[in-house]
């Protein structure tokens, strides 16, 4: 990234040079790459943790390692899907990327390198919202707002695979499908219906439990009311532009609670614990990547313009066979 602005004429290849890794990250030759929201984010400027370009895109992917840092639990020869480096501006649209060693695991054995490259950011971030931060247990309604975007799909995916009853919230027919099809107990929309009345009826009468929000804004609002005593919102992100609007009255006359959602355990031993989960349960073959569009490397320019509204399942670059 070299200006803010288009990424098509913002976003350039150069040639860099990467020294040895160190303590904490391993360099791996990139396959695959994920893509997503934040890539959009980045590029408009608007993205929290980062500063000004020029700095590398891309924050998770799936490689072979080729050099470690001191100290690293990996070998030379892993095939191993992680976070990169990007908060330090070196991403993973590249041939070579460096990756945290805390945030990364060998490739579950069902994973194709696509799906591993697309695991990372969605899965790790769907695990601390429902599990780290709002404590899911199995029995509960769990709403998941932008349920056929790769945030909520994993989501969707963690929820059941965790024993609860899910109710994807999307925008067309094509992406209500799509969340049904990766696992959603109920899929409704928020375009031309009493959103309220339709979460309502699709949870039961009983209403949701914990809500799963990437949206925020008027779709979170709505989605809000819902919320049965004792329940939850883990706010993750706000796709629509603006987060959601919370009334701290209203929380406290119906006993509900909000939660900020970073995906971060904050200890060595938290993050180990969550990417052991993770990869334990893709291993079962309840955690898989849906992917959608596999761009090459010369495209990614433009898979970023289009992130703002990707279409239904992950978009992933190929950057080596």
């Amino acid at each position: 990234m070299t200006a803010f602005g288009d990424p098509r004429e913002g976003v350039r290849r150069e040639r860099l040079a990467y020294a040895a890794p160190p303590a904490g990250e391993v360099l791996v030759k990139v396959r695959t790459a994920g893509a997503g929201y934040p890539d959009a984010m980045m590029a408009a400027g608007a993205f929290p943790l980062l500063g000004a370009p020029p700095f590398g895109l891309g924050e998770e992917v799936c490689g072979d390692v080729v050099a470690v840092g001191p100290g690293s639990r990996f070998a030379v020869g892993d095939r191993i899907l992680g976070i990169t480096a990007f908060l330090r501006g070196w991403g993973g649209y590249a041939e070579y990327a460096y990756v945290r060693d805390g945030s990364a695991i060998r490739v579950p054995s069902p994973l194709t390198d696509e799906q591993a490259g697309g695991f990372p950011i969605a899965y790790r971030t769907a695990y601390a919202g429902l599990v780290e931060r709002a404590g899911l247990t199995a029995g509960e309604q769990v709403v998941v707002l932008g349920g056929a975007g790769s945030s909520g799909v994993a989501a969707i995916q963690l929820a059941k695979a965790l024993g609860a009853t899910v109710t994807a919230v999307a925008g067309s027919p094509e992406k209500l499908e799509f969340a049904r099809s990766v696992g959603a107990d109920q899929a409704v929309s928020y375009r031309g219906t009493d959103l309220e009345k339709e979460i309502r009826e699709a949870t039961g009468g009983h209403g949701a439990d914990l809500i799963f929000d990437v949206v925020g804004g008027e779709t979170a609002g709505i989605a809000v009311k819902t919320l049965a005593r004792h329940g939850r919102i883990a706010i993750v992100g706000f796709a629509s532009g603006v987060p959601v609007t919370l009334d701290p009255v209203d929380m406290l006359l119906r006993n509900y609670t909000a939660v900020g959602v970073l995906a971060d355990a904050h200890t060595p031993a938290g993050e180990e614990a969550a990417w052991g989960r993770l990869a334990a349960l893709a291993e079962e073959g309840k955690l898989a990547t849906p992917v959608g569009t596999v761009w090459s490397f010369d495209d990614v320019p433009a898979m970023i313009a289009q992130q703002t509204t990707p279409p239904p399942g992950k978009s992933v670059v190929r950057v080596a066979s």
